[in-house]
């Protein structure tokens, strides 16, 4: 007979953010009357849906707790989920499936009839920043991008590497077809040397923006000469050249600066309101 060991919550959560895989986490905040979880409890949710490690409870809290997974996976927001007896509910004023002072509220068709609330929280891998070449904007951009939150890959050619104090990971050379993180950001900063190759292969991967460091006619020459080599009209039309937001800057630093802050507006846009009057 096999026996099949549980598997641990925390090092399944370790592994997941190993394999940049996005999940959620569900913790039981506080329960009232008879329920199969207590509060502390906690379960897994895949990106996919399933729910691969801990415990919650069976199915009075599963399918209220899986869909609220799946919509705060899908927009990176955490939900409150409480999941009542229908005279409960009634006593709130509330139906299931609405949502009311920040709490999603679902029935328990259970006969326990008990109340669960419970906190869902996705996790998200860290959106990642590509930086080709090995230029003093490419050694800025992989330093200020790493104290910003990025996971920071340098691709770049080996001899090059030691320019880079510290990155999470270093390509030899412009190969970009292994990477694996879902929010990606590339900029190529390689300055005249390996242009058009690491141009190439940035274009090739898959990216929420491409940046060249590079004045308006550099660019539209390697667009043009790219053109003639097959490389996708629609994504020589996306490039962004020069890269980063105008705010007059010189030095590498400054330059990406510019450059991250530019990343950042596009990463946040239309992720906090803001008032029609800025000084009301």
């Amino acid at each position: 007979m096999t026996v099949h060991k549980p598997i641990d919550v925390l090092e399944e959560m370790r592994a997941l953010r190993a394999s940049g895989e996005p999940f959620a986490v569900a913790t039981v905040v506080r329960t009232v009357s008879l329920t199969a979880a207590k509060a502390g409890a906690k379960a897994l949710i895949r990106n996919n849906g399933t729910m691969t490690a801990g415990w919650i409870g069976g199915g009075c809290a599963r399918a209220a707790v899986l869909k609220a997974a799946r919509a705060a996976l899908g927009d990176g927001k955490p939900r409150l989920v409480s999941v009542q007896p229908g005279d409960a509910l009634q006593e709130h004023g509330v139906e299931p499936g609405q949502t009311k002072d920040g709490i999603e509220f679902a029935r328990n068709m259970c006969p326990s009839q008990g109340t669960m609330d419970v906190f869902v929280e996705p996790v998200l891998p860290k959106p990642e920043l590509v930086v080709c070449g090995a230029s003093p904007v490419a050694v800025a951009l992989a330093d200020l991008g790493g104290r910003l939150g990025f996971l920071v890959t340098v691709a770049a050619p080996i001899e090059e590497h030691g320019k880079f104090a510290d990155s999470d990971l270093m390509i030899a050379g412009y190969d970009l077809s292994k990477l694996i993180a879902t929010e990606r950001y590339i900029v190529i900063a390689t300055q005249g040397r390996g242009d058009e190759a690491a141009l190439t292969a940035a274009l090739a991967a898959p990216a929420r923006h491409v940046a060249f460091v590079g004045s308006h006619r550099k660019a539209a020459a390697l667009r043009a000469s790219l053109a003639t080599k097959w490389v996708d009209a629609e994504r020589l039309a996306d490039l962004h050249s020069p890269a980063g937001l105008d705010i007059g800057a010189v030095t590498p630093e400054e330059i990406a600066l510019s450059i991250l802050a530019e990343i950042i507006e596009l990463r946040r846009r239309g992720q906090r309101h803001r008032p029609a009057n800025p000084t009301s």
